[in-house]
């Protein structure tokens, strides 16, 4: 079963944008971020689809601050081990997203 929700938040990015294409014409980005906590740092899964897709991959690197809009989605995954854990795969689709940049200076 997955959950949906309308979500914003400021994210940095952990790994290079992965562009790939869907049915060789629609480009989509997926890469891996972490949600700023004070404790218990959330990693999650971000997917870019078509222009925003290309405009991620050219634009952001790691590291980068970015603010996003999208919708959160959790699934949950069961694992065949001796004891049945759940586990919830987080990610969000993004619709919008904003550069972030930090000021050294205060």
């Amino acid at each position: 079963m997955v959950d949906t929700n309308y979500i914003g938040s400021i994210v940095k990015i952990l790994e290079s944008p992965n562009q790939i294409f869907f049915n060789n014409t629609i480009p989509v980005a997926k890469f891996r971020v972490q949600l700023p906590q004070i404790r218990n740092s959330r990693i999650v899964n971000l997917t870019f689809w078509g222009n925003l897709a290309r405009d991620v991959s050219n634009y952001y690197q790691t590291n980068d601050y970015i603010m996003i809009e999208g919708y959160l989605s959790l699934s949950n995954k069961h694992f065949l081990t001796e004891l049945k854990q759940n586990s919830k795969k987080v990610e969000i689709t993004v619709l919008k997203v904003y550069p972030f940049l930090l000021s050294s200076n205060r």
